[in-house]
């Protein structure tokens, strides 16, 4: 008799595993394709926003250096929003006037750099008329440093500075100048000299405070003309007060550009000429 040989049938639970299986595989490829793709998405997108607005950003900049230049030119503050283009405008443009004050930052409150130096007029700018005090007299203090400088004997670590003020005073025709040197760092006054009269505290000159301070008394016998104020050693902020009010100093110019919905802001402080080095003999460092 012959034997007939039927197919060996694999058990039903098997097969639904091997199409479980597929299934799985399936979802997790179409997962890790979904996720790279909206990753590559998110990423276009990112980088398209990132452009349009570093485009904003310049154009609103140069927004705002446009304005700086239209007050250059015509002395006169923006009001109202001028339009460059479609999407850029001239927000508005300020000028504020520096001095005519008791007190003000120099160099609006940035740090005037070492061994430079920033003046400030006790007589009209350029004609040095109506010098201070016109009676008795006034005194001139000046403020200068950062809390938390370091005083050290090397140039390259150190940032405290010590200061010098060259007064001018007397008439433009017989000119008197007067030298005053403070430093504050006791390790070098061993070796400089600078010894005139320091305060240390905390001295604060619209919202800006500073560790140090100095005082020179100016009389009507010889008024005032100008003062430069020198910093040695290190760069460093500087602001003044007088017991009575001071001249104009300058101007800080404010504008505000915009493009996009970004506003960009350029301030720019603009005093008068600086006096000529040679019009202060014997200072310290010139630079």
């Amino acid at each position: 008799m012959q034997k007939i040989l039927y197919p060996k049938k694999e058990p039903f639970f098997h097969t639904a595993i091997e199409e479980g299986q597929t299934l799985l595989i399936v979802i997790l490829v179409m997962v890790v394709t979904l996720t790279v793709g909206l990753a590559l998405v998110t990423r276009s997108l990112t980088n398209e926003r990132i452009a349009k607005e570093e485009d904003s950003s310049q154009r609103a900049f140069s927004a705002a250096e446009a304005g700086i230049e239209q007050v250059l030119k015509t002395g006169q503050s923006i009001v109202a929003q001028q339009n460059i283009d479609t999407q850029t405008q001239i927000k508005k443009a300020t000028v504020t006037n520096v001095g005519n004050a008791t007190q003000f930052l120099l160099n609006n409150g940035n740090p005037v750099p070492r061994d430079d130096g920033v003046d400030v007029w006790l007589s009209d700018y350029p004609t040095y008329a109506n010098p201070l005090p016109t009676s008795g007299s006034m005194t001139l203090t000046v403020y200068w440093g950062s809390t938390g400088d370091t005083c050290t004997t090397n140039q390259s670590t150190n940032t405290q500075a010590a200061i010098e003020i060259v007064l001018l005073r007397g008439t433009t025709a017989a000119t008197i100048a007067d030298h005053y040197a403070y430093d504050p760092c006791a390790a070098r006054r061993n070796g400089n000299n600078l010894n005139d009269t320091i305060t240390s505290g905390a001295f604060t000159i619209a919202g800006k405070t500073f560790p140090h301070s100095a005082v020179i008394t100016i009389t009507s016998a010889s008024r005032g003309l100008l003062a430069r104020i020198v910093p040695l050693y290190a760069s460093t902020p500087l602001a003044v007060r007088g017991s009575i009010a001071l001249p104009a100093q300058g101007s800080v110019i404010e504008s505000v550009g915009a493009s996009g919905g970004t506003e960009r802001k350029i301030t720019v402080y603009r005093g008068f000429p600086k006096t000529p080095s040679e019009f202060f003999p014997y200072m310290l460092l010139s630079p």
